[in-house]
Order: structure tokens, then C-alpha cells, then sequence
């Protein structure tokens, strides 16, 4: 299986499947197919429950489709929902990773949810997000550029709330007030993550939520 990352940063991923290769993504990931290719729809490998638990609380699809390759170099077009970067990320460890981040995965890679608490769901992003069980390649799409961060033992990092995409299990994390009271008032940095390694950081250099608030300004207002 051979795959490239092109057009970003409105990107997809192009995979080349030889026979009997496949490739596993959320519902609706699908760009293009070219050849004898099967999509099996199905639901996650990881089990009932734990599909269950992604879709209601991770905000991924109950099903996925696997796409299976009956012919040498049939060709296979991915992409996320988000405007920004694809990346690879490959798997040899157990990653936490955002919802709504996930786009597909080849090998033996499933998801589960992972409860954050309520101090870190709430003051985070999410009360969940997504684990990763398994080892293959893992590829997702961020708000923005993606950036791979390492941090040795020890190391910190303080990264804003909503730019985590994926954070290595190895690595401590916990949500805090950063700042001042005047910072968290007028500073827009109210809630951080600081992040302690050992372990690998990928986030992203955009924010949903202030773009969200950037362009409601703009938007249509309701009568009455």
C-alpha cells in the first residue's frame, strides 16, 4: 500500500491499493475510487459498545467503510471534514486524539472513547475523546496546519484548549487557568492544557471556535 498527502491545505489523502489491501474510514470520507474496489460497510471492529461509545460521545459515525482492493493499483481518495491539514500519524503506542479529528486507518487500528472528567471535558474541548487500540497508521484532519511537537521527560508544554489534535499517552496533561484575571477576561487565554512529557504532541494552528465567533457578526439576523 503506497499513500500521498495532496493539496493541502484543503487536502486529501490518496491511497494506491494493490489486491487484497484495504483501508478503513469514518462514513462520508470518501472523495473518489478508481478500480475494483468493494466498500464493505460495517460497524467498528472494537465492538458494539465501543462503536457505541464513539458515535454518542467521541462524535464519530456508528458504522465505517472499509474499502478493499480486488485489483492491483486501484486508486482511493480520503479527506476530512475540516479546513485544513491531513497527516499521518503512525501508531505504535496508544494516542488520545479530538473528536471529529479521525479520518481513517489502515492495519490492525480501532478507536474506543476515552472518559476526560469533567475538569478536563469541560474546561477542555470535549467530555470525550477518542483512544486509539492497536497499531497501523492513523490519518487526520485539524483546523489549519498540523505541527508535531516532542517532549522529552520532564519537558512542559502549554498548549490552548482547543488546538490539541493527538497526544501520546506517555505524555501528563491537565486543563488549567492560565494567566491573570485580566488575562482571562480581556486576554482570550482563559483555559490552557499543560502538557509534561515523555511523549509526541500534534496540534493545530487554527481555532474552530474563533472562527465560529469571527463570522457571526456576519450572519444572517433572525426577525423576531
Amino acid at each position: 500500500m503506497e499513500y500521498e498527502i495532496v493539496k493541502n491545505p484543503m487536502g486529501l489523502i490518496e491511497f494506491t491499493l494493490n489486491k487484497g489491501e484495504s483501508v478503513t474510514a469514518e462514513a462520508a470520507a470518501m472523495v473518489f475510487i478508481k478500480g475494483d474496489v468493494e466498500t464493505n460497510t460495517r460497524m467498528r471492529k472494537s465492538g458494539f459498545l465501543k462503536s457505541l461509545k464513539a458515535a454518542a460521545f467521541g462524535g464519530e459515525s456508528f458504522f465505517v467503510n472499509e474499502f478493499i482492493a480486488h485489483e492491483d493499483n486501484c486508486k482511493l481518495g480520503l479527506t476530512g471534514n475540516m479546513l485544513g491539514d491531513i497527516e499521518v500519524i503512525h501508531v505504535d503506542e496508544e494516542f488520545i486524539v479530538q473528536s471529529g479529528s479521525f479520518v481513517g486507518s489502515s492495519g490492525g487500528l480501532t478507536l474506543d472513547t476515552k472518559w476526560q472528567g469533567f475538569t478536563k471535558g469541560i474546561f477542555g474541548s470535549n467530555l470525550f475523546m477518542l483512544k486509539t487500540m492497536g497499531t497501523g497508521d492513523m490519518f487526520v484532519n485539524a483546523w489549519g496546519g498540523i505541527l508535531q511537537k516532542k517532549l522529552e521527560a520532564g519537558e512542559k508544554m502549554i498548549l490552548d484548549n482547543y488546538q490539541l489534535v493527538a497526544l501520546s499517552s506517555t505524555a501528563q496533561y491537565r486543563v488549567a487557568k492560565h494567566g491573570s484575571f485580566k488575562t482571562t477576561l480581556f486576554g482570550g487565554e482563559a483555559l490552557v492544557i499543560e502538557i509534561t512529557g515523555p511523549g509526541t504532541v500534534f496540534l493545530q494552528t487554527k481555532n474552530f471556535m474563533e472562527f465560529v465567533r469571527a463570522i457571526i457578526p456576519y450572519l444572517p439576523k433572525r426577525n423576531g
